[in-house]
């Protein structure tokens, strides 16, 4: 089973070629650059550099979302191309599921942290068990001191990444009861390794779609929208 998979949902760019339990490259960037500079270049590269024919993928995997509205829909737009061009089935991996498979087999909870702005984060409550992934709670955008206070009720230890642990690192520290760590630097951002691999379980669930119906996953409106009903509430 070879997987090509792309994560554009945070300020981290990935992009990797997975077959089976070979992770054959990957190519990850986190910098001040956009998704619509960087992905396409860095998605022509990794093919290249590993001689693959884009016939030979058996899906294409992508962090379906939360996360940065710009950014998954370049992401959307590019997986949807690539299926439709090579009639191939599109993997769409929640954006918090493929954060938590960055600490595969860790003991204590793992609770992924996207920056959401507004005093909100992306996030969600995970655990291994058995060696697969279990959601304790779905990924869902809430005010951080609502799933620290979630965290404090379950009473486990826990582990935080992503981008919103150093937007919000005081307010744990203040607020968290339980035992609790920051994940490292290699393991706490988004990777296209890990959506590729959380891919293949989605896979043998037969989870999975055409291109054409792949659609990515918000959770919330965006800043345009919420600004246009408001507008049409006021004209009310």
């Amino acid at each position: 089973m070879k997987i090509l998979a792309l994560d554009s949902s945070g300020l981290v760019a990935s992009v990797a070629i997975v077959e089976d339990d070979n992770l054959i490259a990957e190519y990850t960037v986190n910098y001040k650059k956009t998704h619509s500079q960087t992905l396409l270049p860095m998605l022509d590269e990794i093919i290249q550099m590993t001689e693959t024919e884009l016939e030979s993928l058996d899906a294409i995997a992508v962090a379906a979302g939360p996360g940065s509205f710009t950014g998954l829909r370049i992401g959307s737009a590019t997986v949807k191309g690539l299926g439709l061009a090579l009639d191939k089935p599109v993997i769409g991996i929640p954006t918090v599921e493929g954060l938590a498979m960055n600490l595969y087999g860790a003991k204590p909870l793992i609770c992924p942290l996207m920056d959401a702005r507004r005093n909100q984060v992306y996030t969600g409550i995970y655990r291994f068990s058995q060696e697969k992934l279990e959601v304790v709670k779905e990924q869902v955008a809430v005010g951080i001191e609502e799933i620290i206070e979630a965290l404090n009720l379950i009473g486990e230890e826990v582990v935080f990444l992503g981008d919103g642990v150093p937007v919000y690192k005081s307010i744990i520290e203040e607020k968290i009861s339980v035992s609790y760590s920051f994940a490292p630097a290699h393991m706490n951002k988004q990777r296209a390794s890990a959506i590729a691999v959380r891919a293949l379980d989605y896979w043998k669930a037969g989870l999975y779609s055409t291109a054409a119906e792949f659609e990515p996953v918000y959770l919330r409106l965006s800043q345009a929208e919420r600004e246009r009903l408001a507008k049409e509430k006021e004209k009310e």
